[in-house]
């Protein structure tokens, strides 16, 4: 076992406290303007700017800094076609009544439906995906930790990197998603987390009043 070696920190930031009191307000005035967004423009979005979203997703806290994730971006048309035929194939039986009474009841406030037209219109699509072996370094087959918490944060780190430049986003999650494997290239061994949507809203994009609905602060933290 190789003893653990430390670097310096030199880059945390600290501010006053008022200014950190503001530097935290600011910032929730601007989460809360991010909407899971299903009326997507097919305006096109610089491939660079997606990838420095991802830059900032891989700096993702992850078990034993194994970086758990894999992000294949389908940004080819026809791919975004197969995306869609095959997610809406498991969407319709979703609908159909796999899904149960009670989950359709839930969804129904949403709107949502079997039809998933913005998985073409939408200029990017990222499929997440989770690997259950790895390691730091590429090419490496150690057992990952974590897994699930460690691609959760990612993805949430991955959300907010694309509101903050200026992108809608939907998390999608057809079940099941092996097909992703098959479309993306990706091993038996990868399972796939969630299909990230993102691109512009359309000009006439709406939201569900229901999922502006947030629990205040008050139902979700507790102090000891």
């Amino acid at each position: 076992m190789q003893p653990a070696d430390h670097l310096p920190l030199t880059d945390f930031r600290e501010y006053p406290q008022d200014g950190m009191r503001a530097r935290a307000e600011a910032f929730y005035r601007e989460i809360r303007r991010r909407h899971s967004l299903r009326d997507f423009s097919d305006r096109p979005v610089p491939r660079g700017i997606i990838e420095h979203c991802l830059r900032a997703a891989g700096t993702a806290p992850s078990g034993a800094n194994h970086q758990p994730w894999h992000f294949a971006v389908i940004g080819d048309p026809a791919v975004k076609a197969l995306v869609r035929e095959k997610a809406e194939a498991e969407e319709r039986a979703f609908y159909g009544g796999k899904a149960g009474a009670a989950w359709l009841e839930a969804l129904a406030p949403l709107g949502t439906d079997a039809e998933k037209p913005f998985l073409e219109t939408a200029p990017w699509l990222i499929a997440i995906f989770a690997q259950r072996r790895g390691g730091p370094e590429a090419g490496m087959d150690l057992k990952n930790y974590y897994v699930s918490e460690s691609v959760g944060i990612a993805t949430g780190f991955l959300i907010c990197a694309l509101h903050h430049a200026g992108l809608a986003t939907l998390t999608h999650t057809p079940k099941p998603m092996g097909f992703l494997n098959e479309v993306c290239g990706r091993p038996e061994s990868e399972r796939p987390f969630v299909l990230l949507v993102t691109g512009y809203p359309a000009a006439d994009a709406t939201i569900p009043r229901h999922a502006t609905v947030k629990k205040p602060l008050e139902e979700i933290t507790s102090f000891l």
